[in-house]
């Protein structure tokens, strides 16, 4: 366990100890460390915590801690366990959950909590002024929504107030670029948490940026060999536990038993599919390297307090590819995979990602001596790619080793994206054979890629990464006509016709072209138009219709004036076509 760790565990007893002392009759549950900080579950009818008590409990945390009371470690047999804890309930229940007969305790001043450690040797080695208490959520005993609901108190804790002071300052950057905000005020989606939990509905402009991302990333797969095809959606359980997704899946599949006793599953994954279309013929060496594509809808049914926008969602597109090839043929098509993953990430300027080489899970598929050869085969590749990369031990996919890029955005938040995966249990699964030049069935290896992931994750973090300043390309409104005043309107609908049929085409039709004639100021109009986001407000007025010019201001703020329709499309175009970030029209 990391330092921070330690600490950050240490303190959520500190909390706890402050919290029984303030509260008494409160009964304590479980406190781990946590990303940012620590938690602490607390059950007390009589008193509902808010945050106007966070001030009485860090003032009590900071005592204690002055204090330089020891961490000590004991081992005890249950029995005495159980005397020392018969007012504690959930102490109660996690020791009968324990096995054998002895538990470990740690006291701290005060207070003594059932807990493996470890914990610093004293409070002296704990922060005073780099934690603070977060927010006061409720969180059911165990996470089952038939127990109890508890009060959980979250903290933030660091080692310095300068990394304390940073997070807060990028939690409030991350808060202004939240894509569920953005999203409403671009009416790009929304969702209906009565009628469909965690399913996103898409408004007209969203779905034009989805297209867009599903297009551009078609265009790309054009050149490079692959074939794309679509397979049901609803296939029955017996497919899945062949695949071994059901058992891993498990309760969060979405599946029913049909009248005549067979049960039915909405796919959670695209690839089980994409072997019953491999496996529909007969494949020779020939045909090898097999690339195919599918745009697959899946559902998970995630958790409720895990859903976050589109984030975590219970419905979403993954831009799946199954790669089938031999083992002669196996580096070259990771190479040329993780080149097309260093290509996407590009053309939407994550400049800053890091390669993981992810091994054999604790719970997996297969023969041990097959995910040898699987490891072998990504790292060799990793190898004579040249590329640096860092191993993460035991967080592959159930049925292989994987790549993954981990990608920093604009505030210097981590996500995890593309991937690669390399699959040699399920090709055996399936039985998928090709025929060899020797004229005998072999079998293929087959790679699993995805370069955005999740069509909607990637769209929710890219929305958070440039605050919904869509590039030119995918941007759901290009821009808007805007009118000195009504004499002007003739004028402004000859330019946006102009525009719309222009040969500055979008990737999935006409460039999209808005006006406002409505009666508020230009300005006003303008700002409107900005706030949207909109690329361009393109004014127009009586010098503009003498001389057959417009006038232009991005939404950056910079001015164009007296520009002809030609040179703005032929700027447009280029801009457009070269799926820049940049709307510098350079005029």
């Amino acid at each position: 366990m990391e330092k921070i760790e330690i600490i950050r565990h240490s303190l959520s007893h500190v909390m706890a100890a402050a919290v029984k002392k303030l509260h008494p009759s409160v009964k304590v549950a479980i406190g781990p460390s946590i990303d940012n900080g620590f938690y602490y579950d607390f059950d007390c009818d009589e008193h509902a915590f808010s945050e106007e008590d966070f001030a009485a409990i860090e003032k009590e945390m900071k005592k204690l801690i002055k204090s330089n009371g020891r961490f000590i470690h004991e081992v005890w047999d249950k029995e005495k366990a159980r005397e020392f804890f018969a007012n504690e309930p959930y102490k109660l229940e996690l020791i009968e959950g324990i096995e054998g007969n002895e538990v470990n305790v740690y006291h701290f001043r005060d207070f003594t909590d059932l807990c493996k450690g470890p914990h610093v040797e004293t409070s002296k080695e704990l922060p005073r002024n780099s934690f603070k208490l977060d927010k006061v959520a409720g969180a059911y005993w165990r996470g089952n929504s038939d127990n109890k609901m508890l009060q959980r108190i979250y903290a933030v804790a660091f080692e310095t107030e300068e990394e304390l002071a940073n997070f807060y300052k990028l939690r409030e950057e991350a808060e202004k670029r939240d894509h569920r905000k953005i999203g409403k005020a671009m009416d790009l989606f929304h969702f209906e948490p009565e009628y469909a939990p965690g399913h996103p509905f898409f408004h007209p402009k969203g779905f034009f940026v989805f297209r867009s991302m599903v297009e551009s990333l078609r265009e790309k797969l054009l050149g490079s060999g692959y074939i794309e095809i679509a397979t049901p959606r609803v296939m029955n359980r017996v497919l899945w536990e062949r695949s071994g997704h059901w058992q891993k899946y498990g309760e969060n599949n979405f599946s029913g038993e049909m009248e005549d006793g067979s049960q039915f599953c909405i796919k959670p994954m695209n690839c089980p599919g994409g072997m019953l279309w491999y496996g529909s013929d007969i494949r020779s060496y020939k045909d090898l390297p097999l690339r195919v594509a599918e745009f697959g809808q899946v559902n998970r049914y995630e958790h409720s307090g895990a859903l976050h926008g589109l984030f975590r969602v219970r419905e979403f597109t993954q831009d799946d590819a199954h790669i089938f090839c031999t083992k002669e043929q196996l580096t070259s098509e990771i190479i040329l995979l993780m080149e097309q993953v260093k290509d996407i990430l590009s053309m939407f300027e994550f400049k800053e990602f890091q390669m993981k080489l992810s091994t054999r899970p604790e719970v997996r598929i297969g023969d041990e001596k097959i995910w040898d050869l699987a490891e072998a085969g990504l790292e060799s590749a990793l190898k004579e790619a040249g590329v640096s990369y860092e191993l993460n031990e035991g967080d592959g996919a159930f049925y292989g080793p994987k790549i993954d890029f981990d990608v920093k955005d604009a505030i210097g938040r981590q996500w995890q994206l593309g991937t690669i995966q390399l699959d040699m249990q399920l090709p055996e699964r399936f039985d998928l054979t090709y025929i060899g030049e020797d004229g005998q069935k072999h079998r293929p290896i087959m790679l699993h890629r995805a370069l955005f992931g999740s069509i909607e994750r990637f769209m929710g973090i890219l929305i958070e990464n440039c605050e919904g300043k869509f590039p030119l390309w995918m941007a759901p409104v290009q821009a808007c006509v805007i009118p000195v005043s009504e004499k002007f309107e003739d004028y402004a609908n000859k330019i946006v016709k102009e525009l719309v049929n222009s040969d500055a085409k979008t990737i999935i039709g006409n460039m999209r072209v808005e006006k406002d004639f409505s009666s508020e100021t230009m300005n006003k109009r303008i700002r409107n138009a900005t706030l949207r986001k909109v690329p361009y407000s393109i004014i127009v007025g009586e010098k503009e219709q003498e001389n057959g010019t417009v006038s232009i201001r991005d939404r950056n703020g910079k001015q164009y004036n007296d520009i002809r329709i030609n040179e703005l499309v032929s700027k447009l175009k280029d801009l457009i076509s070269s799926r820049t970030l940049s709307i510098d029209l350079d005029l």
